[in-house]
């Protein structure tokens, strides 16, 4: 019995448009995202170690580890929450920054 030829598979471009493409991991050293609610885990809701905020955070994901920072800048390690959390909760990066105060200012800490 002949083996059937295989037909011929079409080169396409990328299927994203190039403004959609996200700069590989190597060309950023984290993501940011607001969240302006309280956080929930397991139940419990975050709160700021130093100044007890639960709400308005900005959620960073850096060198695999996730971070919170309150509106009033304390940045305090969530042990709790991990980067997987971190991918399932973030939108779509819509902007990158070129430093990691230029990220907090554009939203708006």
């Amino acid at each position: 019995m002949a083996t059937p030829a295989a037909e011929p598979v079409a080169v396409v471009d990328d299927f994203l448009p190039p403004d959609f493409v996200a700069p590989s991991r190597g060309e950023m050293a984290g993501l940011m995202m607001p969240s302006p609610g309280p956080l929930v885990v397991d139940g419990e809701i975050l709160t700021c170690p130093e100044c007890d905020a639960y709400r308005d955070w900005i959620v960073l994901s850096l060198q695999g580890k996730v971070w919170l920072r309150c509106r009033a800048g304390h940045e305090t390690h969530a042990t709790r929450l991990d980067t997987v959390w971190f991918n399932r909760n973030s939108g779509p990066m819509m902007h990158s920054h070129d430093s990691y105060e230029d990220g907090i200012r554009f939203l708006g800490h």
